[in-house]
């Protein structure tokens, strides 16, 4: 007899708990992130480019050169993290393959705290920025074949404004870059 009272009493509880036949939302409530303001003509206006020599004895340093051209009347600054511009590879920013079949990165990983000013490059309008990279000490590149190198990614933090650099990473404004991948052949020793 007491079963029968506890059932009722728990029945009545959530009855006259209001909402008891309304779902109610388990996950925490999420804040819209923070709004980030897109530049139309900073997306467009930011040509890249890539070039490695054409043909490469295996065992030949197989060296990439990186360029960045600011097509806007304004300078912009561009976060030189994972590009060539920070002078040596410190992650798997290139897609490569030999003969179509993928080379895996070998190079070291960089876990970064927020960037500072010294880590951004000025790219004044109508300028070109550039570096060149080693590409075969982070991939294996000594088999002779056809290679394919492409960039693979984004720009990780650009502005338009000095002011509004260094950004903390939560913040970062990427932006895509389309650069055409290039090719070479390395042929045998």
């Amino acid at each position: 007899m007491i079963r029968g009272h506890v059932g009722w009493v728990a029945l009545c509880c959530l009855a006259l708990g209001g909402n008891a036949c309304t779902p109610r939302n388990t996950t925490p409530e999420q804040k819209p992130a923070p709004e980030q303001k897109e530049n139309p003509a900073v997306a467009t206006t930011l040509e890249c480019s890539l070039s490695v020599p054409p043909t490469l004895k295996a065992g030949q340093p197989v060296e990439a050169r990186f360029q960045l051209t600011n097509r806007t009347a304004q300078p912009l600054f561009v976060l030189k993290w994972r590009t060539p511009l920070e002078g040596r590879l410190l992650g798997n920013d290139f897609a490569i393959t030999r003969d179509g079949t993928e080379i895996p990165y070998q190079g070291p990983m960089a876990k970064r705290a927020n960037p500072g000013a010294d880590s951004y490059v000025a790219i004044a309008p109508g300028a070109s920025v550039e570096a060149k990279v080693e590409l075969s000490l982070a991939y294996e590149l000594t088999q002779p074949g056809r290679y394919r190198i492409a960039f693979r990614n984004e720009l990780l933090d650009v502005a338009d404004k000095q002011a509004d650099v260094p950004r903390i990473m939560d913040q970062f404004r990427p932006m895509p870059v389309q650069c055409p991948a290039v090719e070479t052949t390395i042929t045998a020793p």
